[in-house]
């Protein structure tokens, strides 16, 4: 767990999240999770504290042709103000980094997740050559901001939920000869709209405002939106065409990238192996699942849990990843430490 504790836990009823927790540091909610999360539906909280996020700038005047040649995302053309989601592969083409990025004019601004910035800034550092970039961890100094809201802050460096999450439209991504990217995902469950803004650490509590929701709230909706994350919707193994980053962070008409090829050939020639899902979890059970129990279909093992969520209108969820050859109406089981629990199956990725 994270050494980070954000000043945010000395508010009023702020509870940390449990041991283990993938954001730890930062309030998990503020004694209403389901209120703050109708809150954040409806657009009337004033904020969820994400300061636990690493923040990296890249300044120098090659940054932006240089960040489009390392990740899956077309950036040479990113105007300031705008904002992106852009991956960076394994040569093989599994996911290691997810980066938030936005462009001022002067500084592209990289938001990634609790605790790997220093292994994205050293990457990053190994593949400068004698480019005119320059890379810097920024956490110390910035802090991350969730707001429900998806429009820019003319004050602050922003990053908007990709429009095919936040239910706004479709991520101009192209296309190859395999097609483009509706051929992974028609429609989500649900939509997460919102925002990331950076704000000096200093001003964390003032910009978090009178009504602050937790990260049980927010992770509940983005659970329901089946926006994935790396660490929990991902492992090693974990290809962008599984969990539906193809189009709101992969390009697919862009040039060469690490990885590119390993993209290219299974968009073009086949399907991924695996797919995610949504499961609506019994009713009844107790607890929820953890990430990484297994999903049972019969005496077979087909998949495991991503993140599990308690949402205000669905009830219990969560994201899993299964096999891709598992029929979308069969009824699974959850195998967790407190028994086995029935889910049914909502797909994201479509079966082809």
């Amino acid at each position: 767990m994270s050494a980070y504790r954000s000043p945010a836990l000395d508010l009023p009823g702020a509870v940390p999240p449990p041991e283990g927790s993938a954001d730890g540091g930062v309030p998990w909610h503020y004694g209403d999770p389901h209120g703050e999360q109708r809150r954040l539906a409806d657009a009337t909280a004033t904020g969820v504290d994400l300061s636990h996020r690493g923040v990296i700038t890249v300044t120098g005047p090659d940054r932006l042709s240089w960040l489009h040649s390392l990740t899956t995302q077309h950036l040479e053309s990113l105007r300031p103000g705008e904002s992106t989601s852009a991956l960076i592969l394994s040569p093989h083409g599994h996911v290691e980094f997810e980066l938030h990025v936005s462009d001022d004019g002067t500084t592209t601004w990289i938001t990634t997740e609790p605790g790997a910035v220093a292994d994205l800034v050293a990457y990053l550092d190994s593949m400068r050559f004698m480019l005119r970039v320059d890379v810097a961890d920024a956490t110390p100094d910035w802090a991350v901001l969730w707001e429900p809201v998806r429009a820019s802050d003319p004050d602050r460096v922003t990053w908007l939920v990709p429009a095919d999450v936040a239910g706004t439209g479709i991520t101009d991504a192209g296309s190859d000869r395999g097609g483009d990217a509706g051929k992974y995902v028609d429609h989500r469950p649900g939509v997460l709209v919102g925002r990331e803004v950076l704000v000096p650490r200093a001003d964390l509590i003032e910009a978090l405002g009178e009504r602050p929701s937790g990260t049980w709230a927010l992770e509940a909706l983005r659970v329901a939106a089946a926006a994935p994350r790396v660490g929990l919707e991902t492992d090693h193994r974990t290809l962008p065409h599984e969990v539906g980053w193809i189009g709101p962070a992969v390009h697919l008409a862009k040039g060469c990238y690490r990885g590119q090829e390993a993209v290219a050939r299974v968009h073009n020639l086949g399907s991924p192996p695996r797919r995610l899902v949504l499961l609506h979890l019994d009713g009844g059970a107790e607890t929820l699942p953890d990430h990484g129990d297994p999903v049972m279909l019969g005496d077979r093992e087909v998949g495991w849990v991503a993140t599990p969520g308690r949402h205000y209108e669905f009830g219990p969820i969560a994201t899993a990843v299964v096999k891709r050859n598992v029929d979308p109406g069969a009824d699974l089981v959850v195998r967790t430490s407190s028994g086995d629990v029935a889910a049914s199956q909502e797909p994201v990725i479509l079966v082809r």
